[in-house]
């Protein structure tokens, strides 16, 4: 695993998310109630940016079909999407979000 912090993430306001690309892939910082999940920025039904989607609760809804995954776990929730999406460990060090890939 490789740590990437992001400078100021832990202020990403709850209920919205932050698209930032760490090592060439682009990875989906979601507020949930104060916490903060990475998720790749992806949906593994066509590969649309999930970032342009919309958050709910712990749930990000694709734009083009709305597939929907919780991002606590990656999880498809609904079709079309059947495959989760990836996940990685997040953990917040002053204002910085540290990620791991």
């Amino acid at each position: 695993m490789s740590e990437h912090r992001i400078p100021g993430a832990a202020r990403i306001p709850a209920g919205s998310t932050q698209r930032t690309e760490l090592d060439g892939l682009e990875v989906l910082l979601c507020n949930v109630g104060g916490t903060l999940y990475a998720i790749e920025d992806v949906c593994t039904h066509d590969g649309a940016p999930l970032d342009q989607g919309e958050l709910d609760g712990a749930c990000i809804v694709c734009p083009r079909h709305g597939a929907t995954f919780d991002v606590r776990s990656g999880e498809a929730l609904t079709l079309p999407a059947v495959l989760p999406v990836a996940t990685f460990p997040v953990r917040i060090d002053g204002d910085d979000a540290v990620v791991d890939l």
